[in-house]
């Protein structure tokens, strides 16, 4: 699959578009210009359908934050969700941007400080108020107690957007802001509608306090997220952050071939450690690998405590594995 982008991108490179008398070499197609007359006739139907959507959002109204707020208090979960979030609320006139970094989910502590930590160099850079809030795992472990074994975006998570997005709330409440957000609605990862779910009922608990909803998890705005990612080199992580995860992700892993999940350093357990390049980390992370892992992990929760049925189901999974993500092919 990487390789299928980088031939791509050496297409649309390397021939030029033709107009009589005249010739216009185009040094790059950018994704999102939705140029869907100019795509390879051998393109993807995903990237076909997506050049088509955004050439309908071309005439679409400008975001606007919801009537009457001029200051969000944006959750975030780490720097590469927050890129393009951030950079979009910024753009808007009159809107106060404060990111609340509060996610006692994340495991190991090691893993936490250099989400933190990176989140919190981003918006020093660019100039954005950062709250750095409580790491109260304890907490956190006991909220979501009984439901080790839940499969991801089942109750757990829900439970966990809950307790954030309460917390991020409150905080709110106390501090004069009129509208709560969160990057965790940017991530192809997550249910976009439990998220917002859950920032509803938090943001429902007090009056004067709205969650702002909008489609974060677009093409454009997922394209966007991966190209300042890329810029700014953040860390690429390799789950989404509880113990649970880590667990399962790892699990998942061996089923399909992949190297373990490697906390921090130069070296990751797949790809590279860094983000570097837009349409590879785009890939990495396309919506067939994102299905296929969560209809893997699903069946595997099934199973439970049960050991037994864990190491059966794994089995059955490397008997129909493809070949590790980064050898560009199926098996």
């Amino acid at each position: 699959l990487h390789r299928f982008y980088l031939n791509l991108s050496r297409r649309m490179n390397h021939h030029p578009t033709i107009i009589p008398e005249k010739v216009v070499v185009r040094s790059t197609l950018s994704y999102s210009e939705g140029a869907i007359n100019r795509l390879p006739s051998d393109a993807p139907d995903w990237a076909k359908e997506a050049s088509e959507r955004l050439q309908r959002q071309k005439n679409t109204k400008k975001l606007a934050p919801p009537e009457g707020v001029h200051r969000v208090l944006l959750h975030s979960c780490c720097a590469p969700c927050s890129g393009a979030m951030v950079d979009e609320m910024r753009s808007l006139e009159d809107l106060e941007v404060t990111v609340f970094f509060y996610n006692p989910n994340i495991h190991p502590r090691k893993e936490y400080e250099i989400r933190k930590n990176e989140n919190k160099k981003f918006c020093g850079n660019i100039g954005v108020s950062f709250i750095d809030c409580d790491y109260d795992v304890d907490n956190w472990y006991s909220r979501v107690k009984g439901m080790e074994f839940d499969p991801e975006r089942g109750r757990r998570c829900t439970e966990c957007f809950d307790m954030r997005m309460e917390r991020t709330a409150l905080y709110a409440h106390e501090h004069g802001y009129n509208a709560i957000a969160t990057t965790n609605a940017t991530s192809r990862w997550k249910d976009a509608v439990q998220v917002n779910d859950s920032g509803h009922r938090a943001a429902a608990r007090y009056q004067n306090l709205i969650y702002w909803e909008n489609d974060w998890q677009s093409d454009e705005m997922t394209m966007r997220k991966y190209k300042i990612s890329a810029a700014e080199r953040f860390y690429k992580q390799e789950y989404c952050g509880c113990s649970y995860s880590l667990r399962d992700s790892n699990d998942w892993r061996k089923a399909n071939g992949i190297p373990k999940i490697q906390i921090g350093g130069e070296t990751a357990g797949l790809g590279e450690r860094y983000f570097t390049d837009p349409e590879v980390d785009a890939a990495e992370e396309a919506q067939h690998v994102v299905d296929e892992f969560f209809t893997q992990a699903n069946e595997l929760a099934k199973a439970g405590r049960n050991a037994e049925e864990r190491k059966r189901l794994l089995k059955i999974y490397e008997n129909r594995k493809k070949t590790p993500t980064n050898s560009g092919g199926d098996t």
